[in-house]
C-alpha cells in the first residue's frame, strides 16, 4: 500500500462541508482508505489576496493507486464538488493537492511530487506536521525542520476547529 499525504482547502460556499464532502468521496473510491485528517486551519489566501479566506486541511490515505492514478482522483473530487479553475491562485471550490506519495520524487507533465511549493506555506505544513509526528523520509523530515523555524500564527494559520473525523464522531454519538 502507498502512503500518500494530500492537502485540501476550500474558499468559496459552506467551506467546512466542502471538506468533509471531499473526504467522503476520497472514502468512497475503491482502494483508499482514509487514515487520519488533520484539524482544520483558516488562512489568508496567498498569491491573489483579493478574495476569501481558505480553510484547509492535510489527509493521510493508503492506496494500491499510483501516483498519476491518485492525481485522477483528486481531479475528479474537485469536478465533482464544482472547481472551476479561473485563474491561478483564485477563488475556489475546493482543491486537492498531492504533497507526498510514500518517499519518492515524482516529476512528470502532470504531477511534481514532493508537491513543488508546500515547504514555502504554512498553511499547508502545519496541518501536514498534525498528522505526521513521527517524520518518516527525507521530505516530511525536512517539513518538520522548516515548521521548527516558522511561527504558524505569524504566518496567519489558526486553528478553526477540531478534524473532520472528530467531529463526524461527536456527530454519531
Amino acid at each position: 500500500m502507498n502512503d500518500v499525504y494530500l492537502s485540501i482547502g476550500t474558499n468559496m460556499g459552506e467551506r467546512f462541508e466542502n471538506l468533509q464532502h471531499a473526504v467522503k468521496l476520497l472514502e468512497g473510491k475503491d482502494e483508499i482508505e482514509v487514515v487520519q485528517t488533520s484539524s482544520v486551519y483558516e488562512t489568508a489566501a496567498v498569491g491573489y489576496t483579493d478574495q476569501a479566506d481558505f480553510l484547509n486541511i492535510a489527509v493521510h490515505i493508503k492506496t494500491s493507486h499510483s501516483s498519476s492514478k491518485m492525481l485522477k482522483i483528486c481531479q475528479w473530487v474537485e469536478g465533482e464538488l464544482g472547481r472551476v479553475r479561473e485563474f491561478r491562485w483564485g477563488p475556489r471550490i475546493i482543491d486537492l493537492d498531492i504533497l507526498l506519495y510514500n518517499h519518492e520524487n515524482i516529476e512528470t507533465e502532470s504531477l511534481i511530487v514532493p508537491h513543488p511549493r508546500m515547504y514555502e506555506r504554512a498553511f499547508v505544513l502545519v496541518p501536514l506536521i498534525e498528522i505526521t509526528p513521527a517524520p518518516v523520509g527525507e521530505q516530511l523530515r525536512r517539513a518538520h525542520d522548516i515548521m521548527q523555524q516558522m511561527d504558524s500564527e505569524e504566518e496567519g494559520v489558526t486553528n478553526f476547529m477540531a478534524s473532520i473525523s472528530e467531529v463526524k464522531n461527536d456527530a454519531v454519538r
